[in-house]
């Protein structure tokens, strides 16, 4: 392949609909691999957290699982069946500069979610690699094997969301076919030997005298297992990858949003049934100090009981479903970020437009995680805090926009519920911050990283035209059909629109511009709408008061949609129009501010600069005539 088709192969835009989108079965394969990889070290961390309340611990998690998590993202996916998510949500709830620092604060939290996930789940395939006793020790290198591993997962989505698919299926299927094995043979045992069962009540008896001390321990430990909820978030911001039905419209794709609860339901339920198996079994089966760091059960409890109780060949296969679930765990954040990042930060100007395409946004996160690899030597533990403090920060911020939509729409009472699981996950997301702090610092810094990416992006891009489309209403077309001579616009801000002030208006531009008397004269308002909006489309209206001649429209920035309807006016009549305009009275950091904040600033000097970026050639470019 030459430079050049390698370039067309790189920048080939999106995948787009009905071809590229899968059933909602094999979509949840994707999400899967990062949900369902958990149960490779879930019961390790309940056991370690809960000790002998590990299943009923766990049975709290399974319960706000299908009663708290669940019904939150049931109505998210009806809420953004374009994939937007809880982000989305929240994006439409507030408005102005306001949402916009919310949606790139949350992304911080999902980029730490996302971005941690394929690290520390290739760092974690690399330790159970190194930890198995036939791996040869020249692979014993845990940092490069990561690497490795991590070039291996951008290379498969460099292909494209369909082989990152099918490679899904097949790992769920594996992963999750021997994992009921490993706990299938486990209840056997169990059965076999009634004694652990009398031995275990009696020891919960012992140490907890009454059920609600035992439910009330249970339920304090529930945030150190809260990584058992993770999934949930990237199985609503891949629905675009979802099959739908035949008759849906792309406004409200319903088939899309049910078969998406049905990846939902149907992932929640086989992570509830997993989690409790597992978490019984190992509890009853695995002696406690094996699970204690250095222990030979520690993060592979399953693992363990699979060489335990399986023949030493199936015990192997399932090592190697292990290291290959945990390996592609970081597909779903893989596929998470691709569909979030160019959501957002190009419509908003914060990030190039480039980042809309797929493959250069693999190799740009691919070479973020190879960089937090080295940063954190590979190491699992170190990556822990950050990947619980950014999955559960992206569900509490879904739970809160799910109960504020239904505030909004059905009052209190209708939303009290949400309200109650909103505290459950602040609650959950606050301990878990207070007891591994490290974590909350590292969401802080891909915080950072990305409003300071965003505002540099947001200053470099100003000058771009930044409006999508101008339209002229049949009366605004009259005015410029009508036009003998130059065409001349006043550009004015309007007050209350009075005669008076439209007529003083162009006797102060006659005397400050030395505006000609001849060529058609033409008033040119401008009202900002949205100013932290990057980008508009431009509907211009035509006015008369009295004998002037008025166009007005709206837009994010003033001088941006001056160069826009400059241009376009150019384009329609062969001639190139006139406009007139004043200093500022502020300086020129103020202004800049003005510009960058609030979409208007010195409106002449940057209309100028818009027109002079966009239009590369003098002769053919707009004038802007500055007086005052």
């Amino acid at each position: 392949m030459n430079r050049a088709a390698l370039r067309r192969w790189l920048l080939q835009s999106p995948e787009s609909t009905p071809h590229t989108q899968q059933p909602w079965s094999k979509v949840m394969c994707l999400t899967g691999v990062d949900y369902f990889s958990t149960l490779g070290y879930q019961p390790g961390i309940a056991a370690l957290a809960a000790g002998l309340l590990s299943p009923l611990a766990t049975l709290f998690l399974v319960l706000f699982t299908l009663l708290g998590a669940l019904p939150v993202y049931w109505r998210v996916a009806a809420e953004s069946p374009h994939g937007e998510g809880s982000v989305g949500m929240l994006e439409r709830l507030l408005k102005g500069w306001t949402a916009k620092l919310v949606v790139l604060v949350l992304l911080g939290f999902a980029a730490t979610d996302f971005m941690i996930t394929i690290t520390l789940s290739a760092a974690d395939a690399s330790a159970h690699i190194i930890g198995n006793p036939l791996t040869p020790g020249w692979l014993e290198h845990p940092v490069l094997l990561t690497l490795v591993l991590i070039a291996l997962l951008g290379g498969v989505f460099l292909l494209g969301f369909r082989e990152a698919i099918g490679v899904a299926v097949v790992l769920v299927v594996l992963y999750l076919g021997l994992s009921l094995w490993v706990i299938g043979a486990a209840f056997q045992e169990l059965l076999a030997r009634p004694e652990l069962w009398g031995r275990w009540g009696e020891a919960l008896a012992l140490r907890y005298p009454s059920p609600g001390e035992m439910a009330l321990a249970a339920v304090l430990v529930f945030p150190q297992l809260a990584l058992g909820l993770s999934g949930f978030e990237t199985g609503v911001v891949v629905m675009p990858q979802v099959r739908g039905a035949p008759g849906d419209s792309e406004a409200w794709p319903r088939g899309r949003v049910r078969n998406t609860r049905k990846l939902l339901l149907s992932a929640a339920l086989i992570m509830s049934l997993f989690l409790l198996g597992s978490s019984l079994v190992t509890t009853l089966l695995i002696p406690p100090q094996a699970f204690q760091p250095g222990g030979a059960a520690n993060g592979r409890a399953l693992a363990y009981l699979a060489h335990t109780y399986l023949p030493s060949g199936v015990a192997t296969l399932y090592d190697l479903s292990t290291i290959l679930i945990l390996w592609f765990a970081g597909a779903s954040a893989m596929a998470g970020l691709l569909n979030l990042v160019p959501r957002y930060l190009p419509r908003y100007g914060m990030a190039p437009e480039w980042t809309r395409i797929p493959r250069p946004l693999v190799l740009f996160f691919t070479g973020v995680a190879f960089f937090i690899t080295l940063l954190f030597q590979a190491s699992v533990d170190a990556q822990g805090a950050a990947y619980a403090t950014g999955v559960l920060a992206l569900m509490t911020s879904a739970s809160l926009a799910v109960w504020l939509t239904v505030l909004r729409r059905k009052g209190w009472l209708a939303a009290l519920g949400f309200a109650l699981i909103t505290l459950v996950f602040i609650y959950t997301w606050a301990m878990n911050v207070l007891e591994r702090s490290t974590g909350l610092w590292i969401a802080l810094l891909f915080i950072a990283a990305i409003l300071g990416v965003s505002f540099v992006s947001r200053i470099l891009r100003a000058f771009e035209l930044r409006v999508s489309e101008v339209e002229f209403d049949e009366e605004a077309k009259r005015f410029i059909d009508q036009a003998e001579g130059e065409l001349r616009l006043i550009a004015h801000h309007r007050e209350r629109g009075t005669l008076f002030e439209y007529s003083a208006a162009e006797e102060e531009m006659r005397h400050d511009t030395h505006l000609p008397g001849q060529g058609s004269l033409l008033f040119l308002e401008i009202g900002v709408l949205d100013p932290s909006e990057f980008s508009s489309r431009v509907r211009v209206i035509g006015v008369r008061v009295g004998p002037y001649r008025v166009l007005r429209t709206q837009s994010a920035s003033v001088p941006n949609a001056i160069a826009a309807i400059l241009l376009y006016m150019r384009d329609q009549t062969g001639q190139r129009p006139h406009v007139y305009l004043e200093w500022g009275e502020h300086s020129p950091f103020q202004q800049a501010l003005r510009f960058l904040f609030w979409g208007e600033g010195d409106i002449g000097s940057l209309t100028h600069e818009i027109l002079r970026r966009a239009e590369p050639d003098p002769s053919r470019r707009p004038v802007v005539h500055v007086g005052g």
